[in-house]
């Protein structure tokens, strides 16, 4: 082959390079799309796409499998991030911006995003022996077919600020861990354990059974949440958007709570409301702690 053949064909790697990976960001846009099923294809493939500084950074910490990293350069936080993927032999790749737009779709992503292994789903019986080991009463909360991932992630965040020790939700008719919730967590999702539970009556018959109380919230309420004793071994069930809890799962709370409301709306957000209760039960734990 010729001198300047040689430099026809140099000349036209980058592109076939450009191509490749514009194939591989494609590849991995369609992993992501939902399936028809009401979920995420990314919840049963191998890697899962996390999205934003905080929901990588605590990923990192924790020690979750990270594949990749995908960084947009240019920060004091950048390269923190950088760094900190570094001491955990995580590779990372600096791209451009438009690239981290194209993958993250539509997400907030602060410049960086990851490949990482799926969050694992623990077991009731994980939840009960994490509260054993701290010496603590249990402290759960039921999500009653909770389906806004941004809800799940919300309410994640608060469950890791109030020492809630596990999150259970329904196998069906509920939103799965996926990039959403991870992101909207700021990085809890590492931290609180999530549980897939089968009959939410039947849960909370055997979490009965082991003497824990099982408060839920609702507009009619027999008393105020404030009134209400929220220590001890706990269950605090939050209904799904616009229906509440359902009837079944009301039927066997051990007593309901009400929030007063005197504006002209009359039903809260379920990560506001869920938020509210375990806030409370936390500063009612800690004054007993104190007595």
């Amino acid at each position: 082959m010729k001198k300047h053949d040689e430099g026809r064909v140099r000349s036209r790697r980058p592109k076939d390079r450009d191509k490749e990976t514009r194939r591989q960001d494609e590849n991995e846009r369609q992993k992501r799309r939902p399936n028809g099923h009401g979920r995420s294809v990314e919840n049963e493939s191998e890697n899962e796409l996390l999205v934003g500084r905080n929901a990588v950074t605590e990923a990192l910490r924790a020690g979750r499998g990270i594949n990749r990293v995908l960084l947009v350069p240019g920060d004091r936080k950048a390269a923190e991030l950088e760094d900190l993927a570094r001491e955990h032999n995580v590779p990372v790749e600096h791209v451009k911006r438009e690239r981290i737009e194209a993958l993250a779709g539509g997400m907030r992503h602060q410049g960086v995003l990851a490949w990482a292994a799926p969050v694992p789903y623990a077991t009731l019986e994980d939840i009960l022996h994490r509260a054993e080991e701290k010496g603590e009463p249990p402290f759960l909360v039921l999500l009653d077919e909770l389906e806004d991932p941004h809800n799940l992630g919300a309410l994640l965040r608060t469950a890791d600020a109030t020492g809630v020790h596990g999150i259970l939700i329904p196998k069906r008719r509920s939103v799965p861990l996926n990039a959403t919730v991870a992101k909207t967590s700021a990085g809890a999702v590492e931290y609180v354990p999530v549980a897939r539970i089968g009959n939410i009556v039947q849960t909370l018959k055997a979490l009965k059974a082991k003497g824990f109380w099982v408060a839920g919230a609702d507009m009619d309420g027999a008393q105020n949440y404030w009134e209400a004793d929220l220590t001890g071994p706990l269950v605090l069930v939050v209904g799904s958007e616009g229906h509440g809890m359902t009837r079944l799962t009301k039927e066997n709370c051990d007593f309901i709570v009400r929030m007063p409301m005197v504006g002209q709306i009359n039903s809260l957000n379920a990560s506001v409301a869920g938020s509210i209760l375990m806030y409370e039960s936390m500063r009612q734990r800690l004054l007993k702690k104190k007595a």
